[in-house]
């Protein structure tokens, strides 16, 4: 069985919890209590150091445990500076070095809402009236960390973020989980011959938002390749992959397992179509070399943009079509079904959960399913 952990927000508020306790008692915990709020239990949460910087500062430090899970942010250091203040509302809370800015929140840090709320509800029961404290989250190894997600993908530039709904970590890149979905997906083939598989939240999120039946959605995870196995052997007539591109791209290069962990290829599939659609070889070279499949597509809109020219729909449409025919050879590879094979149609959008290209057969089950 796997092992659930716990969110980086959890060790971040385990940090502020130890820094506040020095700074009151003068003492160093080694646990740390976290109510998660959500689920309603507590955590016992290790403090690896505590220091008093000065008489009204504090520093803490814990490091992440997310269970059994491919997560980059496994064993890395959390921080929290706490000090005392004379004035201004109770609790301000900060983001410092390795906390990641939110491009399209006037640079705020990207420490988001169930983070803001672990953080107020368990620091503000350490308070007397009248007390304020500032309260600064630094992850040292965020920035260096931050360039192996898709964090500037959706926004979130020079750390990471702060992010979640629960604390606990659940192991979505396990086995065990694997299982969850694939009874999801049973439990919905017996009532429908066609599906959408969206391999995350955003996915999800917008398949929703266009008018599709939310008994029809399947979430993957990075799981794509058994699913659609999956799929097939069930009877499901019909798939529509719905997906961030800087994640479904990887099927046209024949990946599918999408974890960044286990394999990429993101810029050699852009690259390789941007070839083939004829784009010049120093476009070409500033799409291979650009740090995210966001920071490519944008150099596409920009040529786009400045000559006039259908780039974005040319190599995406292509990248679009080879998804379908690689998804439907790896079901044929696998499949015990004999000819018969799942129709398959992709989907990709970016970061802003604008739709950049639908391929001809994804078009065709858009109209069934809306």
């Amino acid at each position: 069985m796997s092992r659930s952990g716990y969110t980086l927000p959890v060790f971040a508020c385990a940090a502020a919890v130890a820094a506040l306790h020095w700074l009151r008692d003068r003492q160093p915990l080694s646990i740390a209590s976290v109510d998660l709020i959500e689920p309603a239990q507590i955590a016992e949460i290790p403090i690896e150091q505590v220091a008093g910087l000065s008489e009204n500062t504090a520093l803490a430090i814990t490091r992440s445990d997310p269970g059994d899970n491919l997560d980059l942010t496994k064993d890395t250091p959390i921080w929290a500076l706490v000090e005392w203040r004379e004035a201004g509302e109770p609790i301000i809370i900060k983001g410092g070095e390795g906390i990641g800015r939110q491009l399209s929140a006037d640079d705020k840090p990207a420490i988001y809402a169930y983070a803001q709320r672990l953080l107020q509800e368990n620091l503000q029961r350490m308070l007397a009236p009248g007390e304020k404290i500032t309260v600064t989250i630094i992850l040292p190894e965020g920035r260096s960390l931050a360039v192996r997600t898709s964090n500037s993908a959706f926004g979130v530039v020079e750390g990471l973020s702060l992010l979640g709904t629960t604390g606990i970590s659940q192991p979505l890149s396990t086995p065990d989980q694997l299982a969850v979905f694939r009874a999801e997906l049973q439990n919905k083939a017996s009532r429908f011959e066609s599906l959408v598989f969206c391999i995350g939240e955003n996915g999800l999120d917008l398949a929703r938002k266009l008018g599709i039946n939310p008994e029809q959605l399947v979430k993957t995870a990075n799981w794509l390749g058994p699913m659609l196995v999956e799929a097939d052997v069930l009877g499901v007539k019909e798939i529509l992959l719905f997906g961030y591109h800087g994640k479904l791209m990887k099927l046209a290069g024949g990946i599918f397992h999408t974890h960044h962990y286990l394999a990429d290829g993101r810029r050699e599939i852009l690259a390789a179509h941007c070839a083939i659609a004829g784009l010049k070889s120093l476009d070409i070279q500033a799409v291979f070399n650009s740090a995210t499949a966001e920071a490519a597509l944008t150099h596409l809109k920009s040529l786009d943009a400045a000559t006039g020219s259908d780039w974005v729909n040319k190599v995406y449409s292509a990248i679009a079509e080879t998804i379908d025919v690689r998804s439907q050879e790896y079901i044929q590879s696998h499949s015990e079904s004999g000819t018969r094979v799942t129709v398959c149609g992709s989907i990709l959008f970016d970061r802003d959960r604008q739709i950049i290209v639908k391929s001809k057969t994804a078009g065709l089950l858009m109209r069934k399913l809306c």
